[in-house]
């Protein structure tokens, strides 16, 4: 897969497909851009599962706060990735190591890492890297628009 360029129907796809995402790297300072798209993602209708041990059992936004993705309570359609480039390896290869592996590993902006995108990809894991749903939903939707 070439992640220099998403097409619209690839991304558009996947978030009409998917119903539910763990954010790992959720944060509960109103500041962080994670605390913000967790807020938006809940607000679009998504169900959302904070990943965070330093949380874990806490709350934000209302949302139960998990320590890792092997503790969720269901098997996820996204992993939504709020962790740099390098740290990112180590949650994808907790993602392929799940017993139920997600649709998508969704890297937010600026994180990207082909190798362990490509790892992904070979069991059947679709990747988005360096891209925000919080900014991709409503562009999406203005080019529907139009």
């Amino acid at each position: 897969m070439n992640h220099d360029h998403y097409s619209d129907d690839y991304i558009q796809d996947i978030l009409e497909n998917t119903k539910t995402i763990a954010l790992v790297g959720a944060s509960n300072k109103p500041e962080r851009a994670s605390f913000r798209v967790l807020n938006y993602l809940l607000e679009e209708g998504y169900t959302v599962y904070p990943i965070n041990p330093g949380q874990a059992g806490t709350e934000i936004a209302g949302a139960k706060v998990y320590a890792s993705l092997t503790e969720l309570p269901e098997p996820v359609d996204m992993v939504d990735v709020f962790r740099n480039s390098e740290a990112a390896v180590g949650v994808i290869d907790e993602v392929i190591a799940l017993p139920t592996h997600p649709k998508v590993i969704w890297l937010q902006l600026g994180v990207r890492n082909d190798e362990a995108a490509a790892r992904a990809e070979d069991k059947g894991i679709k990747v988005v890297m360096d891209r925000c749903p919080k900014i991709e939903i409503p562009r999406l939707a203005s080019v529907a628009a139009s």
